[in-house]
């Protein structure tokens, strides 16, 4: 990371999260702007970009807030490496697997749901060719 620090609007084009999206991650704790500016506004960093983006790739999968929370806690604790016994590397290790065995899990109901909608507008789309009213010649 080379320590620049990014505004909230250049943090939400890049996360492409909204400046609400943001600022309510952050009033819920998930993520806190690295520093602030003289002027007080938000001033994000690239593991901040990074921190958002795990948000923002768990959100369509489902997962709650406190479930992000714990995920990221867990994420965090491992890369800090401070002191970390092999039971408690172990556990934090598992907590990640069990997430990351949900996504998977949900990332195939996604598959199906997608699969069906996409039979779906085909369906509609061969009806609507069946019912065109015929080109005269």
């Amino acid at each position: 990371m080379d320590g620049k620090h990014m505004q909230i609007g250049e943090t939400a084009a890049r996360t492409e999260l909204s400046l609400r999206t943001i600022r309510h991650y952050e009033e819920t704790g998930l993520v806190v702007p690295s520093a602030r500016s003289q002027g007080g506004f938000r001033l994000y960093t690239e593991a901040d970009i990074a921190r958002l983006m795990v948000i923002r790739r768990m959100k369509p999968l489902g997962f709650t807030l406190d479930q992000m929370r714990d995920l990221l806690e867990a994420t965090d604790r491992l890369d800090a490496d401070t002191g970390l016994d092999t039971d408690e590397r172990e556990a934090l290790l598992n907590r990640v697997r069990t997430y990351q065995q949900a996504a998977t899990e949900q990332v195939e109901k996604l598959r199906i749901q997608l699969a069906r909608a996409e039979d779906f507008a085909t369906t509609l789309g061969a009806r609507l060719e069946q019912n065109a009213p015929a080109s005269r010649a």
